[in-house]
């Protein structure tokens, strides 16, 4: 397998939770293309995207290159994310069924959710085992000062969309909130929308690798989740559990993290 070129498969993922996690990027562009920019991003600032979807490679390409990966190769979970917001990938529900068809493993996927307002995009999210929805804010004014969305897009949309999926969907569902000093103020809002959704876990996140944006201290997560979040099902990333993994492709794994290669 060592190779082989892969163009779509990286891993494992931006994410503690996932375990030894296959990443795939069903976008896979130069550039990010998400309909937020964080002042947190990993990837770094850039300009966000509007929320049309397109196909940005054959779903046939990504399927060729998941069953080339040995049958045996320990992965905890299949995600779709990568360079920007997978739902943007107008064919994000054939990958998803797709790669069920042809590997083991639960599928898990991580969204902004700023698409979970349209029916067809939920419909496709409800082939996955594991989302993951972002929900950093709890006002709007606030949600524009961190998330940096793209002109057009609703704050009140997000929510509703969010619980709307919540109502139907069978898999498990995390929401996940990275804070930061801008947000702090809306925690106890945050945790109260936790709440309302019932989701299965949430997982409070402060930005640990390279960005823009200043992370809170073991203490202050601690304390949020002692206090603020009682009573829910938390997470917080300084309680993550490291486990060695070996990504498919070192260099791809390294862009997706927003790092520069020597």
């Amino acid at each position: 397998m060592a190779k082989l070129k892969f163009h779509y498969l990286y891993g494992p993922v931006y994410s503690w939770r996932l375990g030894q996690s296959l990443g795939i990027d069903p976008l896979s562009q130069p550039r990010k293309i998400c309909t937020f920019d964080c002042v947190y991003c990993q990837l770094g600032r850039a300009r966000p995207e509007a929320g049309r979807r397109r196909v940005c490679v054959p779903t046939r390409l990504i399927l060729e290159e998941l069953r080339r990966i040995t049958p045996g190769v320990k992965i905890d979970y299949i995600t779709f994310s990568g360079n920007g917001e997978p739902t943007l990938a107008k064919n994000l529900g054939a990958l998803i069924r797709g790669a069920k068809k042809i590997r083991p493993e639960p599928v898990a996927v991580i969204t902004n959710a700023t698409l979970l307002h349209r029916p067809d995009v939920r419909q496709e999210l409800m082939a996955a085992d594991f989302v993951m929805a972002k929900l950093d804010a709890a006002t709007s004014g606030l949600w524009q000062r961190v998330n940096h969305p793209v002109q057009g897009t609703r704050w009140q949309s997000i929510v509703s969309g969010i619980k709307s999926f919540r109502r139907r969907y069978r898999g498990v569902l995390a929401l996940q909130m990275m804070f930061v000093p801008e947000n702090l103020a809306d925690a106890a809002r945050l945790a109260q929308l936790a709440r309302e959704i019932k989701a299965d876990e949430v997982q409070l996140n402060t930005p640990l690798r390279p960005s823009e944006a200043t992370p809170l201290s073991r203490g202050q997560m601690q304390q949020l989740k002692k206090t603020i979040f009682q009573g829910l099902p938390v997470i917080t990333v300084y309680e993550r559990r490291k486990t060695p993994v070996r990504p498919i492709s070192r260099n791809d794994t390294l862009k997706r993290r927003g790092k520069r290669l020597a």
